[in-house]
């Protein structure tokens, strides 16, 4: 039987993928599961993954085989940009068959694979295909990382429109409280958007991530 695989993306880039991704994957590991993270594809990084090494840390555990064997992120380009940018600055095209094929060997072997994108779910990792696409291909469950700041609700409204209109899965959104912004439009913000997400995706979960250690 395969694991369940399950997509971390953000409104943003910077708002706390990387770090959500990591914590949910020590708590599912504390719940008993065996639990990987994947990168699909990373920018601004040299030869590996700077975010796999910070899902270790979070999960506490050193890096795996399938992450010196590049399984675990098999494109990582030096230039801080988007992917499809990035790829085409290096001559080096992101195929996503492999991507596919890494998440099902790692679904082979863990119960969780969490496979954390880059940027928003509008990123183009392609000239033609954007995240979305990706996820929307894949059938998988997002979850999606947001933050208290100014503009967080129309970024967040956004993002939650496009998955309502391409039908795709709602598995939570996470509300990252660091680093700390006005304390009334985060209270606010944070109140509206767990409002909306149990009329709208009554099914998805609203989780407050408040501090983390790292």
């Amino acid at each position: 039987m395969k694991g369940k695989a399950i997509f971390v993306t953000g409104i943003d880039t910077g708002i706390g993928k990387s770090v959500a991704t990591g914590i949910y994957a020590k708590e599912l590991m504390n719940q008993g599961y065996s639990v990987i993270t994947q990168k699909m594809v990373e920018t601004g990084a040299k030869k590996f993954s700077e975010d796999i090494i910070l899902h270790r840390k979070l999960q506490g555990i050193p890096l795996t085989a399938e992450d010196y064997e590049g399984i675990t992120c098999p494109f990582v380009y030096s230039y801080p940009c988007s992917p499809h940018l990035a790829a085409r600055l290096e001559n080096r095209k992101i195929d996503i068959d492999v991507v596919i094929r890494n998440t099902d060997i790692l679904r082979k072997k863990y119960d969780y694979v969490l496979i954390e994108g880059a940027g928003g779910l509008a990123v183009p990792y392609s000239e033609e295909l954007t995240i979305l696409d990706y996820i929307q291909q894949q059938n998988l469950p997002v979850i999606l990382v947001t933050s208290g700041k100014l503009g967080s609700i129309n970024h967040t409204l956004l993002s939650l429109f496009a998955c309502q209109y391409h039908q795709l899965r709602v598995h939570s959104v996470v509300y990252n409280l660091y680093p700390k912004t006005d304390p009334i439009i985060c209270n606010e913000t944070q109140y509206y958007l767990s409002n909306y997400l149990s009329k709208v995706f009554p099914n998805a979960n609203f989780e407050v991530l408040k501090c983390y250690d790292i």
